[in-house]
C-alpha cells in the first residue's frame, strides 16, 4: 500500500497512485510542445507541492525521455523539489548585509526553534526552511521571508513569536475566533 501524503497546497490526502492517475489530465497538453517539460513540472509541483519519484518516472514515460533527463531537469532547478514541503517556505537571508548584522544567528535559532535543517520540512509540514542570498531589503538587515511575508530587523529573540503567529490555526468557519 503506499504511502500517503499530504497536499500541501490543498491540504487532502494523496497516494502517489492518486497523483499518477491524475498526471494525463494535468500535463496532456504539454507533452506534444516542444520545451513542455519545465512547464509540465511546474504544474503538477503546484497541484501536489513536489514531485515524487513516481511521478517523475511516469512524466518521464509520458515526455519518452530517459529519466536522469527529467530528474536532471528538476535537480537544476531549484524551484523545483522532490520532497514534500511545508504550508509556509522560511527563507533566511544570508546575503552580505545579514550575514554580518546576524543572518547566520538567525538562522541558527531557526534551525532550533523548527527542530530541522536547511532544505528540510516539519513533520506536521507547517515549514520548511531555506536560505536566501539577498532579498534586496538590505537596510533591514537580518531578513527573513515567510512565503511572500517580509519580516525586516530579525533577531534570535523574536523567532519563536514570529513563527507562532504563522503557526495558529486558521478558523474552519466564517465568524469563529481562533
Amino acid at each position: 500500500m503506499a504511502e500517503e501524503k499530504t497536499c500541501c497546497m490543498c491540504s487532502q490526502e494523496v497516494t502517489d497512485e492518486e497523483m499518477i492517475a491524475q498526471l494525463d489530465e494535468l500535463i496532456g497538453e504539454y507533452i506534444k510542445q516542444p520545451g513542455g517539460l519545465i512547464p509540465a513540472l511546474q504544474t503538477v509541483q503546484s497541484r501536489f507541492g513536489y514531485l515524487p519519484e513516481s511521478v517523475l518516472l511516469k512524466i518521464s514515460r509520458m515526455f519518452d525521455k530517459p529519466y536522469s533527463e527529467v530528474a536532471g531537469v528538476v535537480g537544476f532547478y531549484s524551484f523545483f523539489s522532490t520532497v514534500p514541503r511545508g504550508k509556509y517556505t522560511v527563507r533566511v537571508c544570508l546575503g552580505t548585509a545579514c550575514y554580518v548584522r546576524g543572518g547566520k544567528e538567525v538562522l541558527s535559532a531557526m534551525k532550533k526553534e523548527l527542530g530541522i535543517d536547511i532544505g528540510e520540512t516539519t513533520e506536521d509540514r507547517l515549514f520548511s526552511l531555506d536560505v536566501g542570498r539577498c532579498f534586496g531589503a538590505c537596510g533591514l538587515a537580518p531578513v527573513i521571508m515567510v512565503n511572500d511575508d517580509v519580516h525586516q530587523r530579525v533577531n534570535p529573540s523574536k523567532i519563536g513569536e514570529i513563527l507562532k503567529a504563522y503557526a495558529v490555526e486558521e478558523p474552519q468557519e466564517e465568524g469563529v475566533a481562533v
